[in-house]
């Protein structure tokens, strides 16, 4: 028999007199005592058993009929909105990062209005939110985003046309080492001490201030403070990282608690913008810091010391903490390091 066939139920009776249905449906050979695979609350042999035969042909009448209606399966199938909203689920239900679920969450939700609106998602649909972005950095991210949905949608079965569309080519930027660090630290340090510590971790330890620093726990340092270990699950590169703390951070360190963070001095952490506000107030009070200063900048800061002093790719790998050295070479072609000197240049 081929996919889809189905043979008409068979009512039988076993030797304890015991009725069921007999059925081949794609090849398969079911037997069912009762409507619980269709939904259906009848149970053949709870009745008398001068009714059991005739509830037994009713049942086949209503097994074939749903079988035939429902493509040839006991499982029910799903509807275009059904399917979606469970295949999101279970995308979203995935180890992700806040930022990231919630990006995920608002293209799910532009997707999911225009299937109720329109029936279906065609690829202009698709195309659209990403298109809708000028700026090349913006339109590769939410492309990148949108095909994340997308491909995932497609992959399990779900009806949707994939997005043809092609990254655009990204211009470089450069990210300036801070110049007068001292200075800046000085004032940094006047302004707000959980900013200065952040800094300075961020430069000395080459830590991400946002996640990794502001999360930081004293049971996270070592029990002398010259070191930091944190787990894969507070990492970007979700591999257990061990970085030093340099003496002129650990000077600055009052250890407490063990389950206390280092900033809130309870074993909750501020709010993940924390910083954001921090630095941008900061900022507004110091209109001499440089636009495109940030906090990341003390971590760029911090990757050039480190390669101009060791010339080493891979220990800067390990200070920094990429997944591979593929991603500190691209990090570095943005940082402003110099290559060539002057006497390298050609002389007449």
């Amino acid at each position: 028999m081929p996919n889809n066939s189905l043979s008409y139920p068979k009512v039988c009776r076993n030797a304890n007199g015991k009725y069921y249905l007999d059925i081949k449906l794609n090849n398969r050979r079911h037997r069912l005592f009762s409507g619980r695979r269709i939904g259906n609350s009848i149970n053949i042999n709870s009745y008398p058993n001068n009714y059991r035969k005739s509830i037994a042909i009713d049942l086949a009448e209503q097994v074939y009929k749903y079988l035939i209606n429902n493509n040839y399966s006991f499982e029910k199938q799903l509807n275009a909105l059904e399917l979606y909203d469970m295949l999101i689920t279970k995308k979203l239900s995935e180890p992700l990062s806040n930022s990231y679920r919630k990006s995920l969450v608002s293209i799910a939700s532009c997707l999911r209005t225009h299937l109720v609106k329109c029936g279906e998602i065609k690829s202009h649909y698709v195309d659209m939110l990403s298109l809708k972005y000028n700026n090349n950095t913006s339109y590769n991210t939410m492309r990148r985003h949108v095909n994340v949905i997308v491909n995932y949608l497609h992959d399990n079965g779900f009806p949707i046309e994939q997005s043809k569309l092609k990254s655009r080519k990204q211009i470089e930027v450069l990210h300036k080492p801070i110049g007068n660090l001292k200075e800046l630290l000085e004032y940094i340090k006047s302004y707000n001490k959980n900013l200065y510590l952040c800094a300075l971790l961020t430069y000395g330890c080459l830590l991400r201030p946002h996640q990794e620093i502001r999360c930081l726990k004293w049971r996270d340092f070592s029990e002398d403070l010259s070191f930091i270990s944190l787990s894969g699950n507070k990492v970007k590169s979700k591999r257990n990282r061990v970085v030093p703390v340099p003496q002129y951070i650990r000077k600055d360190l009052v250890k407490d608690e063990a389950n206390n963070n280092i900033f809130t001095g309870t074993s909750k952490p501020y709010n993940n913008s924390y910083f954001k506000g921090v630095w941008r107030r900061f900022k507004r009070c110091l209109p001499s810091v440089e636009r495109d200063i940030t906090l990341y900048s003390f971590r760029h800061t911090g990757a050039i010391e480190i390669y101009k002093r060791t010339g080493s790719l891979s220990k800067l790998q390990k200070a920094m903490g990429h997944s591979s050295l593929k991603v500190s070479l691209t990090y570095l072609r943005g940082l402003e390091v110099e290559d060539l000197k002057e006497e390298d240049m050609p002389i007449v």
